[in-house]
């Protein structure tokens, strides 16, 4: 029997990015908001002097002990689906600050074409241009809408960067400039010109300068030490809940955090939900959290699997194309990608931070003609320079031995005479992609896992040997003596490394019959539960989420207080 505790305002399931900016927004507002987050608590002194590359990069000690939960994977539903064992396609954070402690900082604004994706592309293109199973959506907000949101969370978090000259109007310049530009990235950038291409500083959460946002939190610059992603940051230069919003909701006196609380079920009457049910699981003991309004901030896979244990909204039939829970997952085409080999140029490297690098968007969205292509959207072209770690960064030639002398003297011949040019490539929703509740494998409580049924499609394969190409292209204008890149696309491969940038399961829209949350991230079947992140986007872009997840924070929670003093959905 369930620990009733007593009522709260507001219960915030998961305190990471979007956790934070809410609890931090409430508060001020005067609400009292408890935070359950089921990892350990955090702070900026834990990873003072601590660049270990095997406890972090390949422990992955900031990520979900995947022997008590974790996800099954299917490439298709005529498949059986398997657990994920160990860490390979994507990484799940684990610890108050979530997936915004360990990520790289990189923070894109989406394009406008991307909210507006169905509507734009038969605009142009015609109806015959999206195949019959892709289940691309519009939003139901656009690009200027969300704009203020945008710019409000780049204040928070000091973004470093310069305006992007084929993105979307800005209504104030970014709050640091661009961080320092070394020789690789000037070399992307001379090139990228020559090219008549549109290259630009890539936005970053590594602040290039000290900064103080308009809470008043003040924090000191990048020193460039390579160890970000995956990582926490030491100095605190890399924007986290942990030093940015955390603290201010806390100030407040209004906001508890409670950690080892693995929230298990949101309880609910008619159309409203009334609390949570968590376990400490430190002790074991179960709580009813009692609550007016839920929001649920956890990442992806988590949202979507309290909905559906819960029993809230129509779960997702692929069958039938009906129900709305677990709709239109979606990932990235990361594998557009090349690697140049310079014979007589070195490069450092060792150094740089998460965030460090170049990008453009010529192939990105509808930035160019897709009339003769044989796929929708595209996706962004950069060059970074993360700090190349010795375990995980052994670079060597297409066709050198995996082992041998020849192994060895070509990993020290080219340990820094390589760079690399990515193309992050977008993600189009498939109607037979999508998630559900394993009906075999639970978690350490008994709960059923979420269960992926995903793989790529024509769409992406042809994508990514078109980014692919691109890049080589420009290492080639950079001056690369031999380029190795992609040449096929084989089917997805959840075991390799690729992006934690997964998407869908409670997507926004218009109507709540194609969607489970509008755009204040409220949930249609439920007016006081609000589910914000990247589960809610109805397919994914050519960028990293954050920016456009920070951003749907900051209006969900203006809807939520919107919706304590009215009620009734947020219009």
């Amino acid at each position: 029997m369930a620990t009733k505790l007593p009522k709260t305002d507001v219960v915030i399931v998961g305190v990471g990015w979007a956790g934070g900016i809410i609890a931090s927004e409430l508060t001020k507002n005067g609400l009292k908001v408890v935070g359950l987050e089921k990892g350990k608590s955090r702070k900026t002194e834990d990873y003072y002097m601590v660049h270990d590359e095997l406890r972090y990069g390949v422990r992955y000690d900031l990520m979900q002990d995947l022997s008590k939960e974790t996800v099954t994977f299917r490439s298709n539903d005529k498949m059986r689906a398997l657990p994920m064992r160990q860490y390979g396609s994507f990484l799940i954070g684990d610890g108050l600050g979530g997936s915004g402690v360990h990520w790289n900082g990189q923070t894109y604004r989406f394009l406008p074409y991307d909210f507006e994706i169905r509507s734009k592309t038969i605009e142009r293109y015609g109806k015959n241009k999206i195949p019959a199973d892709m289940t691309i959506q519009d939003w139901g907000i656009t690009y200027d809408l969300l704009e203020p949101y945008y710019d409000k969370f780049e204040k928070l978090a000091g973004i470093s960067g310069e305006e992007n000259p084929l993105g979307g109007k800005r209504s104030a310049p970014y709050p640091t400039p661009p961080m320092i530009k070394s020789p690789a990235l000037v070399k992307f950038t001379d090139a990228a010109k020559k090219m008549k291409l549109h290259p630009y500083m890539m936005p970053s959460a590594n602040l290039s300068e000290t900064y103080t946002n308009p809470d008043g939190i003040s924090r000191a610059a990048c020193q460039y030490c390579g160890y970000c992603e995956r990582f926490g940051c030491e100095y605190g230069a890399k924007a986290d809940p942990v030093v940015t919003v955390i603290p201010v909701a806390k100030k407040t006196g209004n906001f508890e955090i409670r950690t080892h609380s693995q929230v298990r079920r949101i309880l609910h009457s008619g159309n409203k939900v009334t609390g949570v049910m968590y376990t400490d699981v430190t002790t074991g003991k179960e709580y009813e959290q009692p609550a007016d309004i839920v929001v649920l901030t956890g990442y992806v896979f988590n949202n979507v699997r309290l909905l559906l244990m819960s029993g809230i909204g129509k779960p997702y039939d692929p069958s039938t194309g009906t129900g709305v829970i677990g709709k239109n997952y979606a990932y990235q085409v990361i594998k557009g990608t090349a690697v140049g080999f310079f014979e007589n140029e070195q490069f450092n490297n060792f150094a740089g931070a998460g965030s460090l690098g170049v990008s453009l968007d010529d192939y990105n969205g509808d930035n160019f003609d897709h009339t003769d292509l044989k796929f929708i959207h595209g996706g962004s072209i950069s060059i970074s320079q993360t700090g190349q770690r010795p375990i995980l960064n052994n670079p060597v030639p297409a066709g050198t031995p995996a082992w041998g002398p020849e192994f060895k003297s070509k990993s020290l011949k080219y340990a820094n005479r390589t760079l690399s040019v990515g193309g992050q490539g977008s993600s189009m929703s498939f109607k037979h992609h999508f998630l559900d509740l394993d009906p075999t494998y639970k978690d350490a409580f008994g709960d059923p896992l979420i269960r992926l049924t995903f793989d790529f499609e024509e769409q992406d394969r042809e994508l990514a040997k078109f980014l692919a190409g691109k890049c080589g292209e420009i290492l080639k204008g950079m001056g690369a003596n031999h380029v190795d890149s992609l040449k096929e696309l084989g089917p997805y491969d959840i075991v390799t490394y690729q992006s934690t940038h997964n998407t869908g399961g409670a997507i926004m829209g218009t109507s709540p019959d194609t969607s489970a949350v509008n755009s204040y991230s409220q949930m249609w079947d439920a007016e006081n539960l609000f589910v914000v992140g990247a589960s809610s986007f109805p397919q994914n872009a050519g960028y990293n989420p954050t920016g456009t997840v920070g951003a749907l924070a900051y209006r969900a929670a203006e809807g939520i207080v919107k919706y304590r003093a009215k009620g009734g959905l947020v219009e």
